[in-house]
C-alpha cells in the first residue's frame, strides 16, 4: 500500500514538473549568469533563450583513428597534433543552426573525439558569453570545445552598413581575427558558418593541402564577374582596382575556409583586411559585408578545394526569398547561405525542398517530443 502510494506521488511530481516546464515560459533553456559586467550586476537577471534541445547521440573513434594524447585521462588539450580544429560563431539567432551543424559534423565524422570546436560568441551586453559553453555541454555532454568572447569594439567601428542588416552583425567579422583569438599551437582551422551541414567525413576537408605559401583554401569560381562585386567607384579609380591588375581573381564564399593560421599571422592579414574595411568607410566600394575584403586581399591566391564542399546559396537571394536546388555532382557540404535559413522557414511552414535535407540534423525539441516526454512520464 505504501509502495503503490509512493510510485503515485512520483508520478503525479514527474508529470507536474514536466507540465510546468512545457507549459510555462520556462519552457526554454534558461540561465542565471552569475557575473559582474560593465559594474551591473547580473547575478538576479533570467535569460531566457526560448529553445530546448535534446541531447545528442554520442559518436566514437573507428579503431583506426589517432589516439590524442589526453584522452585516458578525460581531457584533451588544444595542442594535441591529432585534433582537427573547427572555428564557428555561435549566438542566440543562429544557435539552432550551429547545433545542427555540429551534429551533422559527428555524425559522418570518421574521428569525431578527435575533433575540437572552437565558438566564438560576441561579449555584447545584450547576452553573456558565459552561457554557451552550458549550452552546448548539454547537447553535446563530450565534445572538445571552448568558446571565445569576441570584443565587437574591435571591429564595429570598422562595419559599414550592407545590402543586408543581418551582414552587418560584428560576429560576421570575426574569421578575420581567428589568429589572434585562437591560441598560437593552433596553426589551421576550418572555418564553417553556422547554416552548413556536412554530409561527408571532414578529415577530408581538413587535409586540403595549401600548396606553396597559400593561406586559404575554398571552392573558387574563376568566372565569376568580379565587376557587380565592387562598385563604380572602385573601378573607375586606378589606384584601388589596380589590386587586380595582371590577375585572375576568383570569387569564393567564406563560409567554408581551411586556414592556415601560421601563415596568416606571419604575413598579418587581419591588418590587411581591415585596410580595405578603412577604405570601405571613406569610399564606399562594395555592398557585401565580410567578403569583399577577403576578395581583395586574396584575389587568385585560394587554394581550389572541390566544390562539393560548399553548396553555397540554398537560403536564396540576398534580398529576395527563394528556392533553389543542389547544383549538380556530389555534395559533402550544403549552405544555406542567403536570406532565408531553413528552420525559419519550417517553423514558417514554408519548406524548400532542400529544406527537409537539414531538418534531420536539428536537435531542436519539438511539441511532439515534449508532449511523448508527458506521456512516457505519467506511464512510469
Amino acid at each position: 500500500m505504501v509502495a503503490n502510494t509512493m510510485v503515485c506521488v512520483i508520478r503525479v511530481s514527474v508529470l507536474v514538473l514536466l507540465l510546468f516546464l512545457f507549459l510555462s515560459p520556462a519552457n526554454a533553456i534558461r540561465f542565471l549568469p552569475a557575473k559582474t559586467r560593465d559594474g551591473v550586476d547580473e547575478s538576479g537577471i533570467e535569460i531566457d533563450l526560448g529553445l530546448q534541445f535534446s541531447e545528442a547521440p554520442e559518436y566514437r573513434n573507428e579503431p583506426r583513428c589517432p589516439v590524442s594524447s589526453g584522452e585516458e585521462e578525460g581531457s584533451v588539450s588544444v595542442c594535441d597534433p591529432v585534433l582537427i580544429h573547427i572555428a564557428m560563431t555561435i549566438d542566440v539567432e543562429y544557435l539552432r543552426g550551429s547545433m545542427a551543424a555540429v551534429h551533422s559534423i559527428l555524425k559522418h565524422a570518421s574521428c569525431p573525439d578527435n575533433i575540437f570546436f572552437h565558438f566564438i560568441a560576441s561579449n555584447s551586453n545584450s547576452v553573456n558569453p558565459d552561457i554557451f559553453p552550458r549550452i552546448v555541454k548539454s547537447v553535446f555532454p563530450s565534445l572538445n570545445f571552448r568558446v571565445y568572447a569576441f570584443d565587437d569594439s574591435s571591429v564595429k567601428n570598422l562595419i559599414s552598413s550592407s545590402i543586408r542588416p543581418a551582414l552587418e552583425n560584428p560576429l560576421n567579422y570575426a574569421r578575420t581575427y581567428l589568429a589572434d583569438l585562437l591560441d598560437g599551437c593552433v596553426d589551421r582551422v576550418i572555418y564553417l558558418d553556422s547554416d552548413v551541414v556536412v554530409v561527408d567525413d571532414i578529415q577530408k576537408l581538413w587535409r586540403t593541402n595549401l600548396i606553396g605559401s597559400r593561406v586559404i583554401g575554398a571552392p573558387v569560381y574563376c568566372h565569376a564577374n568580379f565587376t557587380k562585386y565592387f562598385s563604380d567607384e572602385f573601378w573607375s579609380d586606378e589606384e584601388l582596382s589596380g589590386v587586380f591588375a595582371g590577375k585572375n581573381p576568383c570569387y569564393f564564399n567564406t563560409g567554408v575556409m581551411v586556414m592556415d593560421l601560421g601563415r596568416w599571422r606571419e604575413g598579418q592579414y587581419t591588418k590587411k583586411i581591415e585596410r580595405w574595411m578603412k577604405i570601405q568607410k571613406e569610399r564606399r566600394i562594395y555592398e557585401l559585408g565580410s567578403l569583399p575584403p577577403f576578395l581583395l586581399v586574396f584575389g587568385e591566391e585560394v587554394q581550389g578545394i572541390d566544390h562539393r564542399w560548399n553548396q553555397h546559396g540554398l537560403g536564396g537571394d540576398n534580398v529576395v526569398s527563394s528556392c533553389r536546388r543542389l547544383h549538380p555532382g556530389p555534395v559533402s557540404l550544403m549552405h544555406w547561405s542567403g536570406k532565408e535559413k531553413p528552420w525559419k522557414r519550417i517553423d514558417g511552414g514554408k519548406p524548400c525542398p532542400v529544406d527537409h535535407l537539414w531538418a534531420p540534423y536539428d536537435l531542436l525539441r519539438s511539441r511532439q517530443q515534449m508532449e511523448q516526454l508527458l506521456i512516457s512520464s505519467y506511464s512510469l
